[in-house]
């Protein structure tokens, strides 16, 4: 998908320092690099997960989204979720948020699945009416425990 500003393409394992970056900032929180890019490239192989970045005129990746996917027994079969999405700042408010939406919805239609689910941090106020534009609804309360 591309427009004049901006093209969304397939994450490639050459992305994971800029998602890394992105990750920290959207967690606050400084991870373990080599863990992140066993599993970040273990994530962007794997078929049932979809991982996109928003690239700028230059080449470079101003944003992210990443959906992962998961046969469900309580759902009835394959269910999606997104996992993280994230924009730099400067880049907010000019339609990427809506582009990476665009593009993963493109590539989940040619998937059999049930839902597609996402789930948002308390703390980010502006999220879950970015996800009610899209036509999610709040069905869930989720609880979470760190690991003792």
């Amino acid at each position: 998908m591309e427009t004049n500003e901006f093209l969304i393409r397939a994450a490639e394992t050459s992305d994971s320092n800029k998602i890394f970056e992105f990750l920290c900032e959207l967690e606050d929180k400084v991870f373990d690099y080599q863990e992140f890019y066993l599993n970040y490239r273990n994530n962007i192989f794997f078929n049932n997960n979809v991982y996109l970045v928003a690239t700028d005129k230059k080449d470079e990746v101003v944003g992210y989204i990443s959906c992962h996917g998961q046969t469900l027994l309580h759902h009835g079969g394959m269910v999606y979720e997104i996992q993280e999405m994230f924009v730099i700042k400067k880049y907010r408010r000019q339609g990427i948020g809506k582009l990476l939406m665009a593009a993963l919805e493109e590539r989940l239609a040619k998937r059999d699945y049930q839902s597609l689910e996402v789930t948002t941090n308390a703390a980010r106020v502006e999220s879950p009416e970015f996800y009610r534009k899209y036509g999610f609804e709040q069905t869930h309360i989720k609880f979470t425990r760190s690991k003792k």
